[in-house]
């Protein structure tokens, strides 16, 4: 048995370059991440969140609001919708995160449900201060799996030119950062 054709044609999974964003084009990012106790524990502890609403069942259980069920650590949340993004649009492209703003969390998670997240890209503008890179402005979504948003973030990332186009000094659309 050979190896694959040397002449075949090759695909690289990659984030988008600066020019590839497209202002008001909503990304869906899939498959979805079903969060489980497991996960909630672990991130909990790992990040010293010792917030009884997370960790403790007993005591969760005796508390009014979410039917005595331990809440998805929020910041998991956050951190998962932003994760199921990165191969669709950071992945290799991204230089930094620049700030998170406007981040809330209007109803809960819990063990067993699952997050689906989307990305509107909400504005980008070539870098003034930084050659061969724009600032790209965000809005991450994460839903259940019944649609009901659980949270909602916008974040100003830094991310590359493409090396293989001529560079441009007034390629933004959209509102500067």
């Amino acid at each position: 048995m050979t190896g694959p054709d040397p002449a075949a044609p090759r695909i690289t999974q990659r984030g988008l370059w600066f020019e590839e964003f497209t202002v008001g084009t909503v990304y869906e990012h899939r498959p979805g991440r079903t969060l489980t106790e497991a996960d909630n524990v672990l991130f909990t502890t790992l990040t010293m969140n010792t917030q009884a609403l997370h960790l403790d069942a007993h005591w969760a259980a005796g508390q009014p609001g979410f039917d005595g069920q331990r809440l998805i650590n929020s910041m998991l949340t956050l951190s998962t919708i932003v994760g199921l993004s990165v191969a669709q649009l950071t992945q290799g492209t991204l230089v930094a995160n620049l700030g998170f703003t406007e981040t809330a969390f209007p109803a809960p998670m819990f063990a067993g449900d699952t997050l689906y997240a989307e990305t509107e890209c909400t504005g980008k503008r070539v870098s003034k201060s930084r050659p061969g890179e724009g600032v790209v402005n965000l809005t991450h979504i994460g839903r259940n799996q019944h649609g009901t948003v659980v949270a909602r973030t916008s974040r100003a990332t830094l991310v590359r030119l493409d090396p293989d186009r001529p560079t441009q000094s007034t390629a933004g659309e959209g509102n500067p950062r």
